[in-house]
C-alpha cells in the first residue's frame, strides 16, 4: 500500500479545526446541527454535518487549543482519518498551535493496515496537503514507516532470515543500494563468528546482509538488529515471553526504513551509506550455543555466555566490528534489545545513547520536531565492571538484574570502537494498542529522529 494525499479540486469535504467555540464561517443551519448532536468541540470529538441534499457536506473535528501544550497524544488529528467517510477533504482554517506538518504525517499514517493474511484497511478519508509543508518528505517518511511496520508485523514462518533479505534487496533495488551477503559456513570463513554462533541452529542460514550506496562524502553505517525469531536459545523463554519475538527484527526493520527515508528525501546524496544486517534465528538444536560457552568475536573480544538469550547483542557485535573497522564518521546501530528499556521508559520512548553531548541534543531536538519521542540516557562508565565476568573480556548477560539497557549498551561500545561517532537506540518496534496514526503491531521508532538530525551531524 502507498500513503497519498488527496489532490485539491473542488469535490474536496472542508473540514473546520474546533477549539471549543464554533467556527464564526459555519451557516446557522449547521451550528444548530452541530449543537443538536452534542458537538462541544473536545478534542478527537467528530461531527459530520449534512447538506440540503442529505449527502456530507462537511465535518467538524474538534482540536486541542494551543495553551494545552504539549498534547498527550501525537497525531491527534489521525482520529478524524479514521473516522471520516472515504474521500477528500480539506481544512479550512488551521487553528494557531496545530502543527499542520504533524497533522498531515499522521493522517497519512492513519491509512496503514496490514493486510497480508486477512483483507484489512486503513482510513480511506483523504487530506488535502496543507500549504506550507514538505508534501514530499512527508509521503517518504510514511513510505518508509510502511515498510517497517510491514515487516516487522510478518510472521517468522514468512520472514525469516531468507525473506529479509529478500526485503533488503527489494528496497535496494528501489532506492540505488549495492548488496553483498554472506551466509552460513562463510560467515565462519569470513570471521563473523558471534553471527554464526546464534543463527547455527536455525531452520534458515544466518547471514551479514550489507547494502552500500555513495562512493564519496562522510559515511554512515547503519546496523539492525534482524533476529527474526526468539526462542531464548536452551535458555528458553517461556510461552508468554515469546509470543512477540517475531518483532525481534526490528532494529533490521527500522534500519531499512530508514536508509530508506534517507534515499528518498534526498539526504543520502553525497555521502556514503553503509547498512548492515545481522539476519538469523536463535533456535534450540544439538548445534545451538550454550550456557558457559566461551565465544571469540570478530573483534578478538571473547564474550562468556551467560544466557542464550541475550543473543542480540552478539550478532550486532560482529555487525559493529565490522563498521568501525572502516571508520565511519557516524556509526548507528538500533535493536529491540532489551526489557530494562520498556520497563524504565515504556513502549512509546526508547532510550538512545551517545557520548557526544551536542549530537545528543541534536538527536533530542530532531525527536521533537519530528513526531519521534526519544530519551538519552548514559553509557555509565562506572557499571563497565559488570561486563567484564573474569573469566572473558566480555559478559554477555551481567547477573543482578540491574541497569540492563545500560550494561548492554556498554557491551556494544566495545565493538564501535574506531567510528567517528557512535549512537545506540534500545527500541521496542511494537505498539501494543491502538492509537492516532498507529495501528496495533509493528512500529517506527527512531528513524524519523535520525532523518532530521543526521544531515546536519555529518556535515
Amino acid at each position: 500500500m502507498t500513503p497519498e494525499f488527496a489532490a485539491p479540486n473542488a469535490a474536496a469535504r472542508p473540514l473546520w479545526l474546533v477549539q471549543g467555540a464554533l467556527p464564526d464561517g459555519l451557516d446557522p443551519a449547521a451550528r444548530a446541527w452541530a449543537k443538536a448532536n452534542g458537538f462541544a468541540g473536545k478534542p478527537g470529538q467528530v461531527c459530520l454535518l449534512p447538506g440540503a441534499d442529505g449527502v456530507i457536506a462537511g465535518a467538524l473535528v474538534g482540536v486541542e487549543a494551543a495553551a494545552a501544550r504539549p498534547s498527550r497524544e501525537r497525531f491527534a488529528l489521525a482520529k478524524a482519518a479514521s473516522a471520516l467517510p472515504e474521500g477528500a477533504w480539506q481544512v479550512v482554517d488551521w487553528p494557531e498551535g496545530v502543527d499542520r506538518a504533524e497533522a498531515a504525517l499522521g493522517w497519512l499514517l492513519a491509512q496503514y493496515a496490514f493486510g497480508r493474511y486477512r483483507k484489512a484497511e486503513g482510513a480511506k478519508a483523504r487530506l488535502v496537503a496543507p500549504e506550507g509543508v514538505d508534501t514530499a518528505r512527508l509521503l517518504a517518511m510514511a513510505e518508509a514507516e510502511f515498510l517497517t511496520r510491514d515487516l516487522i508485523n510478518t510472521p517468522a514462518n514468512d520472514m525469516g532470515p531468507d525473506a529479509l533479505e529478500a526485503a533488503a534487496r527489494d528496497m535496494a533495488t528501489r532506492h540505488g543500494f549495492a548488496v553483498n551477503v554472506i551466509a552460513g559456513e562463510d560467515l565462519l570463513a569470513q570471521n563473523f563468528p558471534l553471527i554464526h554462533a546464534v543463527g547455527r541452529a536455525g531452520a534458515q542460514a544466518p547471514r551479514l546482509i550489507e547494502l552500500t550506496r555513495g562512493t564519496a562524502g562522510p559515511q554512515l553505517a547503519l546496523v539492525g538488529k534482524g533476529v527474526c525469531f526468539d526462542t531464548g536459545g536452551l535458555d528458553i523463554k517461556p510461552a508468554a515471553g515469546m509470543g512477540l519475538m517475531k518483532k525481534d527484527m526490528g532494529g533490521a526493520a527500522t534500519v531499512l526504513g530508514l536508509a530508506q527515508m534517507l534515499a528518498a528525501t534526498g539526504a543520502a546524496d553525497g555521502i556514503r551509506l553503509r547498512v548492515l544486517i545481522p539476519a538469523v534465528e536463535n533456535s534450540i538444536s544439538a548445534n545451538a550455543f550454550r550456557p558457559g560457552d566461551i565465544l571469540t568475536s570478530r573483534k578478538g573480544l571473547t564474550v562468556e555466555i551467560n544466557n542464550t538469550d541475550a543473543e542480540g547483542r552478539l550478532v550486532l557485535a560482529d555487525a559493529l566490528a565490522l563498521a568501525a573497522e572502516d571508520r565511519p564518521d557516524w556509526l548507528v546501530s538500533m535493536a529491540t534489545l532489551t526489557g530494562a528499556a520498556r520497563v524504565a521508559l515504556g513502549p512509546d520512548v526508547p532510550p538512545f545513547y551517545c557520548d557526544d553531548d551536542a549530537a545528543a541534543a541534536a538527536i533530542s531536538e530532531a525527536s521533537r520536531a519530528n513526531w519521534d519521542p526519544l530519551w538519552r540516557m548514559p553509557f555509565w562508565e562506572p557499571y563497565e565492571e559488570m561486563i567484564e565476568p573474569g573469566i572473558a573480556d566480555l559478559d554477555n548477560a551481567p547477573s543482578g538484574g540491574m541497569a540492563g539497557s545500560i550494561t548492554a549498551a556498554l557491551f556494544l561500545r566495545r565493538f564501535a570502537e574506531g567510528a567517528g561517532r557512535y549512537a545506540h537506540f534500545d527500541i521496542y518496534g511494537w505498539q501494543p494498542k491502538p492509537a492516532p496514526g498507529r495501528t496495533k503491531g509493528g512500529v517506527q521508532q527512531g528513524a524519523r529522529a535520525l532523518l532530521g538530525a543526521l544531515p546536519g551531524l555529518l556535515k
